[in-house]
């Protein structure tokens, strides 16, 4: 689907790429207007035979049961078009709100796969998810509700100005003229409402953000008795939430009472001018009966209609928000000549690397490395050197600013991304499942892979037990949180998913920091054994476990201050050791 820029702050600047959406859908909306069109046309014929009828019913006594009989039939035949019509437009209007909703949609959440994680981290998530299910939802209501009233809205006032001008000219002039007093009523009203809707919208996911913090982080609001605080940062969200919406609601409430009130007046007006004519004996008493309801259902579509625009200034705020997101900018493409990586030796160099997240802040300056085939690298400092953030760019969550950064002679901006991170193996500190069987968590590399290939990775990374002890086994279904495994099961599960794939390089994160001391020596022989032949890059605060590595990285303020062996690095008796020793010291 073309996309189109969301730059105008206004709720105009929505519509355009809306209607994209709704192209494809020509059919069934120009079916919903012929549909419209005969639904009208029946409704409007209805006063006309009930005008009839009352002229035959003269007085009483003189009724004209012969002449109502044809008009009944009539009636019933009208009363039943009127009925068909109206649910075959809902269905083709109901179908095309919901599909465009549907591509909408599919184009956020496609477009949000295939952002930087740049993007990602500098959002709040529940901002995020406010968007691609409450907005989308509010415009899809909007359509909704659009297409069933201005249709029919539309419709109605022409075919009745037409019926109304064949009747008697004069009155209908009276209609003309003061009804439209209520659309412009209804328009400034709505120019009015547009921004308070979109602060709403924009609160509102404020909140949902609040709130997947808060429940996604329990345990830790629990632990440190935070659910005071906690209660009060939402009340002060919910409270400004209530506030905004109040604003709006009240501003788009007006409308509604105003257009009655000139309506009101017109109905009156018709009312006095068609009496008048009715006693002066230019007008038939039921004449002036169907006038009369012609005229009310002229003025009732512009209520209608101020009561959509209502509704799709909500709509188009919440479009707005969703616009923004399908149009930031994706992640840059791989090259078309890109290359795909099959056979990787294990190579890696880094030259004179610079990255920060902030240009404001610098983080990894030139930095330098050569790493040979089947080497371990061992990375450590302290917290905030740039570890994670050389991992980041490995992987090309990120790409460097300054430098180049090569695997197996290739430089990894000239490779495909998929082929890049499918020659690495990752288990980091914070543990990711998805909701899914155990088998499917830890066949999700190689989703196509036995389940004796899936058993023999759990039993290499020591989880093969637990997983039997629970109810269903490999087939136990769990939560994106875990559900009720502990975060060393977790890890465990994330361990086994990296030794089913066996990739030519692993990354280590901080793998064993959330297993039991003995797990962990029967773990790192596992990752002794998957290691051999594999270069392998191990971040870690327990310097205890890297002691084996070929080479260890020590990093300070995004800069490579030392580098060599254990022994090596000791006998300096430099940073590294300074690290080292102080995790010993009592």
């Amino acid at each position: 689907m073309a996309k189109l820029p969301v730059k105008q702050q206004g709720s105009a600047s929505a519509v355009k790429p809306l209607l994209r959406y709704l192209k494809p859908y020509r059919k069934e909306l120009t079916a919903a207007l012929v549909l419209a069109v005969i639904n009208v046309a029946a409704t409007l014929y209805a006063p006309i035979l009930t005008g009839h009828a009352v002229d035959l019913i003269i007085a009483p006594g003189k009724v004209d049961f012969a002449g109502l009989k044809p008009l009944l039939v009539k009636f019933a035949v009208t009363i039943v078009i009127v009925a068909l019509s109206q649910y075959a437009m809902t269905l083709c209007t109901n179908k095309t709100a919901f599909s465009a909703v549907k591509d909408l949609r599919n184009d956020a959440f496609a477009n949000l796969n295939r952002l930087p994680l740049r993007y990602i981290d500098s959002h709040p998530k529940g901002d995020i998810i406010s968007r691609l299910i409450s907005d989308i939802e509010q415009i899809s209501d909007g359509l909704i509700m659009g297409f069933a009233q201005l249709f029919t809205g539309v419709v109605t006032i022409v075919g009745t100005l037409g019926f109304m001008l064949s009747i008697n000219v004069k009155i209908t002039l009276i209609v003309v003229v003061l009804t439209p007093i209520s659309l412009f009523a209804a328009r400034y009203i709505a120019n009015n409402t547009f921004k308070f809707f979109k602060q709403q919208s924009q609160v509102r996911g404020e909140l949902t953000a609040f709130v997947e913090e808060m429940t996604g982080n329990q345990k830790t609001v629990k632990a440190f008795a935070h659910e005071d605080e906690a209660e009060e940062g939402f009340g002060e969200v919910n409270q400004r939430l209530s506030d905004v919406s109040v604003s709006a609601i009240f501003f788009s409430s007006m409308t509604n009472p105003v257009t009655r009130f000139i309506n009101g007046l017109v109905y009156a007006a018709v009312g006095i001018v068609g009496a008048i004519s009715v006693i002066g004996g230019h007008f038939s008493v039921g004449m002036l009966s169907c006038f009369l309801t012609y005229a009310n259902q002229y003025t009732k579509p512009f209520n209608e209609i101020s009561g959509v625009i209502t509704e799709l200034q909500g709509a188009l705020a919440c479009a707005k928000r969703v616009f923004e997101l399908i149009d930031e900018p994706q992640e840059i493409p791989d090259a078309e000549d890109a290359h795909v990586l099959t056979e990787v030796d294990g190579t890696m160099h880094a030259e004179n690397v610079y990255f920060s997240y902030d240009p404001k802040v610098p983080l990894i300056e030139e930095f330098n490395l050569d790493v040979k085939p089947g080497q371990r690298i061992a990375i450590v400092g302290p917290t905030g050197c740039g570890k994670t953030t050389f991992i980041n760019l490995l992987m090309r969550f990120y790409d460097a600013d300054k430098g180049s950064i090569s695997v197996s002679g290739l430089p990894i901006k000239s490779c495909t991304r998929d082929s890049l991170r499918s020659v690495y193996g990752m288990v980091l500190q914070d543990t990711w499942l998805k909701t899914g069987t155990i088998r499917e968590n830890i066949s999700y590399a190689r989703p196509d892979a036995e389940f004796k290939d899936v058993e023999a990775a759990a039993k290499a990374a020591y989880c093969d037990g637990f997983i039997r002890r629970l109810e269903n086994g490999y087939d136990t279904v769990i939560t994106e949180d875990g559900g009720t495994l502990s975060a060393g099961q977790k890890q465990l599960l994330c361990i086994a998913r990296v030794m089913l794939a066996l990739p030519p390089m692993l990354i280590l994160d901080e793998a064993t920091s959330s297993i039991d001391t003995r797990t962990e020596i029967l773990i790192q022989k596992t990752f002794n054994k998957m290691m051999e032949g594999r270069t392998s890059f191990i971040i870690a605060h327990r310097l205890s476990t890297i002691k084996e590595a070929d080479c260890i990285l020590v990093m300070n303020a995004g800069h490579i201050v030392e580098q060599g062996t254990h022994g090596e690095l000791m006998a300096k008796e430099g940073f590294y050791a300074k690290l080292y020793n102080s995790q010993f010291e009592s």
